[in-house]
């Protein structure tokens, strides 16, 4: 049987289609994933360079532990706004503090902006003290593949590595070669390939797409701390998770795929919607704990 939840979801998405301007396309974004948090979260402004950035902490939240979530939306959109829904109860639920950042985005800032950013995001976190074992890091979309592009990046570079990675809908292949680009294209309602050529485009410039900081799914992933995949049965990214979790395995990081019936692009989004997002976020904040245990 449907979920009822998720057809509600749809027609909500199906009467807000994608603009065709920059401009738009972050209003739009911002205003899906935007809504009232809980007033007991405390939100507190931080700068990290240049860009703007937010700690949030949860009731009980241990101080010395600590959840970098890079926010999706195809490297062009998405922002604090957008995400801080979802980036403050991945924090509950793994009872640590989240710290949350508005990397520069494309095309005004294209590939490798996005990376060093994240990367000096996660600098700054070993800055200030917090133990790189006591350290997620965790993304949906675009911030799946930051998510990636930033451990393989701190192993490259002589840095601590975190105690682990969580990707929600991880867009791991900016060639967009996968089968399920095409095979799902019908039951997603979000995500399709000639939008990902688009503003994969505008986010490599002239870089070769399959750069392992750009499509981390060619990079060597070997020493890499163990990662949490979760990704829809329904969306056109499907084999991105599946294929990345193949390569992660084969380079003997320890991985967890989740593959969620009916679930669409990045449903954990849309938490206040859906049970089974509130659902995928407990899990993930269950295997942070873990982690950070």
């Amino acid at each position: 049987m449907s979920d009822p939840e998720i057809e509600a979801l749809r027609a909500v998405l199906a009467a807000r289609p994608r603009p065709p301007g920059v401009a738009e396309r972050r209003e739009r974004l911002d205003a899906l994933g935007n809504a009232p948090i809980d007033a007991a979260i405390r939100l507190e402004p931080a700068r990290i360079g240049q860009m703007e950035a937010e700690w949030a902490t949860a009731p009980g939240a241990d101080p010395s532990r600590a959840v970098l979530y890079i926010h999706g939306g195809g490297y062009i959109s998405g922002s604090l706004l957008s995400h801080r829904g979802l980036a403050t109860e991945a924090g509950r639920a793994a009872g640590a503090r989240v710290l949350t950042l508005a990397y520069r985005r494309a095309p005004e800032n294209p590939f490798p902006a996005a990376v060093e950013d994240v990367v000096d995001a996660y600098r700054v976190m070993l800055d200030q003290g917090l133990a790189p074992g006591r350290i997620a890091i965790a993304g949906d979309s675009a911030g799946g593949g930051l998510t990636m592009a930033l451990l393989i990046a701190a192993r490259d570079r002589g840095l601590p590595l975190p105690a682990c990675g969580w990707c929600i809908s991880p867009w791991v292949d900016l060639g967009c070669s996968s089968a399920s680009m095409e095979t799902k294209a019908a039951s997603d309602p979000i995500i399709q390939k000639p939008y990902l050529l688009e503003v994969a485009a505008a986010y490599l410039g002239e870089a070769d797409p399959r750069n392992p900081l750009a499509s981390p799914l060619y990079g060597d992933l070997r020493g890499l701390p163990p990662l949490l995949i979760q990704v829809g049965a329904a969306e056109t990214l499907l084999d991105d998770s599946i294929m990345l979790a193949g390569v992660a395995g084969a380079a003997d990081v320890r991985v967890t795929l989740e593959i969620w019936p009916e679930m669409i692009h990045a449903w954990p989004l849309f938490h206040r919607q859906l049970t089974a997002g509130r659902k995928a976020i407990a899990q993930a904040g269950a295997f942070i704990r873990a982690a950070l245990a």
